[in-house]
């Protein structure tokens, strides 16, 4: 299972979002058929990249998850890693 187009956009969209781009990190894993993007951003930028009330960190999970589309990727999970 191939994930260069979500991953490559979620982590474009993080590192403009947050203050450190440089301490942005995206993990891929391939559980049963799951794509899993494992987020880190730096310190004090978890909260610029969650919004309140989640609307950003929503946001973010279906611009990725419209990006896996040119993957041909059906469950893709972005999930925050404090």
């Amino acid at each position: 299972m191939s994930a260069d187009a979500a991953a490559a956009v979620c982590e474009f969209i993080i590192k403009q979002i947050v203050d450190d781009a440089d301490a942005v990190s995206v993990s891929s894993s391939d559980n049963a058929g799951t794509l899993r993007l494992d987020v880190t951003v730096g310190d004090g930028d978890m909260g610029r990249v969650i919004g309140k009330r989640g609307r950003v960190a929503g946001a973010i999970r279906t611009v990725v998850r419209a990006a896996g589309v040119d993957d041909d990727l059906s469950t893709i999970e972005v999930e925050f890693v404090d």
